[in-house]
């Protein structure tokens, strides 16, 4: 286990990684989880006649493993979760392997507050999700 940083440990620059493959069982339980059961996600039937041809999986879900990385490696556990945008670029899909990756961009000393670029790629480095979060760190 890697030591928990302090925010003076945190530097611009400094970045962190989170993999997880998709699986039809986490698009289920999020749906379960959050009561959002849109066809698009859980039908396959009806997902065939959309747009994206198959199921996806729910944009916050993908976005939700920012949190993973936000709460776990960089910052870290005491870390406060403050804000977060999401441009949602393309669809994950059931066996997807996406990459989260979070980039300390601003460190506001006074109050320790930390902003990052937010980003989740799928297996083939394409950009799926792209966001910034500001959390603050609590030592």
């Amino acid at each position: 286990m890697q030591k928990e940083l302090t925010y003076e440990d945190i530097q611009l620059g400094d970045t962190a990684t989170f993999s997880k493959t998709v699986s039809e069982f986490d698009i289920y339980q999020f749906a379960g989880l959050t009561g959002d059961f849109n066809p698009m996600h859980i039908d396959a039937d009806f997902a065939k006649k959309t747009f994206f041809k198959e199921r996806i999986a729910h944009g916050l879900l993908s976005g939700s493993f920012i949190s993973t990385v936000l709460g776990m490696k960089l910052p870290g556990p005491n870390t406060i979760y403050l804000s977060q945008n999401f441009k949602f670029i393309a669809p994950v899909k059931i066996g997807d392997t996406i990459k989260v990756i979070v980039e300390v961009m601003e460190k506001r000393d006074d109050k320790k507050l930390i902003t990052l670029k937010t980003q989740v790629r799928n297996q083939r480095e394409e950009l799926v999700v792209d966001g910034e979060a500001v959390v603050m760190k609590k030592d």
